[in-house]
């Protein structure tokens, strides 16, 4: 365990072997004691022969005297892999509990962003003609987006943003993005590209891990010093099945990897227990949210994948990503395109809307631009007070805006029964954009939080026009 031949620890105290003071310090007392009290247990560092340390768990125990002397029985377990898995789950534990926080604040969040982008495109349509003021609407409306996208990482970190999964070709991704890596990098380093050319299929994201691939490049580019240099690599691999596998090994599978290299400063072991939680970051204040690894974490989880990183001060950093390999063809789909807020439509309409939101800021501004645009607005805050509220109305519902989740579904099935054509425009959380299987498909839609007002609008007008 410590590297020490018989003879080399033959004469040393056993105070020697112990790393830590209190340690020592605990085990001289009990040496000393003329009547030393029952065995003495512990666990601790041990030092090595060549200065490193083993983490070991020890007892001592006094025999009888014999022939004047004192004899003692000392027994040492290494327990430093035991105390890894510790740290390892410790450590999963603890970004998992983030990840629900994050995921919990984010569903708050994401209603009080729809409400600032929401009210900042009435404004905009009010002062068209007022330069000044048009631009500082958009600017309120321009931090308004960012805030959504951080809301979104927040959500990728806690696996909560919808993926639109599909099998992919993470060669055909990084040769996509290629240009714009290598502009990220600017006059600070060289990016180079080392695929390997029978790469196996994946099933992922193909917009997120563009962002994976972008936040990673970041990463390595603010490390990076002279003749830096920035590789991303590609390759297969097959883990075996074998004997004492950890729990927190990486499962037997045909694997695609993809490693994010640089050869840039590097990061020490304290900074990489921290790497992948949200807000942990060594950049200088304002000059990172500590997201973006967070949101790398997240994605690759989505994904089934794995992350690991491999690190030392002046080495350089390799980020290494194991991803499932799958037998299908590649989906071709094209991506969704991201959104870009447009005017909302100025026809007036006249259909009776039933609006279900608990938030009462965002509920009212919702109501008023549907009332707005010429449709009757009948609002509630709850599934059960609209049920309550319909039992006396005599106009019929032929939209309903709610969030399924809770009472949702069953206050849209009750509304149904009795008007089978009725449309229906989910305001969903990022991570629950669900369907109904006794709906037509071209009768109802989902739309995520954060939103826009304009896109609510499109939504529901292409609804009722089905």
């Amino acid at each position: 365990m410590t590297g020490c031949t018989p003879a080399e620890l033959a004469g040393r105290t056993l105070e020697q072997l112990h790393g830590e003071k209190p340690d020592r310090e605990r085990l001289h007392r009990w040496l000393r004691a003329k009547r030393p009290a029952g065995i003495l247990t512990g666990e601790g560092y041990l030092v090595r022969k060549d200065g490193t340390t083993l983490y070991a768990a020890w007892s001592f125990s006094r025999m009888p005297a014999t022939g004047g002397r004192r004899h003692i029985v000392a027994s040492y377990r290494d327990m430093t892999e035991k105390r890894n898995l510790q740290e390892a789950l410790m450590h999963a534990q603890r970004l998992d509990a983030v990840g629900r926080l994050a995921g919990g604040v984010a569903h708050d969040f994401n209603n009080l962003i729809s409400v600032i982008n929401g009210y900042c495109e009435m404004l905009a349509a009010q002062v068209a003609e007022m330069p000044r003021a048009l631009h500082e609407v958009n600017e309120i409306h321009k931090a308004g987006r960012k805030a959504a996208a951080l809301t979104r990482q927040l959500l990728a970190f806690g696996r909560r943003q919808p993926m639109d999964a599909r099998v992919t070709d993470l060669n055909q991704v990084i040769r996509d993005n290629a240009g714009i890596l290598g502009r990220l990098l600017g006059g600070t380093g060289q990016l180079v590209l080392e695929l390997a050319p029978d790469l196996g299929n994946v099933r992922t994201d193909p917009a997120q891990f563009q962002q994976v691939l972008v936040n990673l490049t970041i990463n390595a580019r603010d490390a990076l010093r002279a003749s830096g240099r920035v590789v991303i690599g590609t390759a297969n691999r097959e883990i075996k099945l074998a004997q004492n596998r950890r729990l927190t090994d990486t499962p037997p599978g045909r694997y695609v990897v993809v490693t994010v290299s640089d050869n840039g400063t590097g990061m020490d072991e304290e900074v990489r227990k921290h790497l992948f939680e949200p807000f942990f970051t060594t950049k200088p204040e304002g000059q990172g949210t500590g997201l973006g690894l967070a949101m790398v974490h997240g994605v690759v989880q989505q994904s089934g994948g794995f992350i690991t990183v491999r690190s030392e001060p002046g080495a350089g950093t390799t980020f290494e990503i194991l991803l499932p390999a799958v037998r299908e063809p590649v989906d071709r789909r094209n991506s969704a395109s991201p959104f870009v807020p447009v005017p909302p439509p100025v026809r007036r309409r006249h259909e009776t809307i039933l609006l279900v939101e608990e938030d009462a800021v965002l509920g009212k501004m919702i109501a008023g631009m549907l009332a707005a645009e010429g449709y009757r607005v009948i609002e509630a805050r709850q599934p059960a007070e609209a049920a309550a509220g319909l039992r006396g109305q005599t106009r019929q519902v032929e939209l309903l805006i709610v969030n399924l989740a809770g009472d949702g579904e069953k206050l849209a099935r009750s509304i149904y029964m009795h008007q089978p054509a009725l449309r229906l425009l989910n305001l969903c959380n990022q991570n629950d954009p669900q369907t109904l299987a006794w709906l037509a498909p071209e009768h109802q839609a989902s739309l995520p939080k954060p939103f826009a007002l304009s896109e609510l609008l499109r939504t529901a007008r292409k609804l009722l026009d089905a």
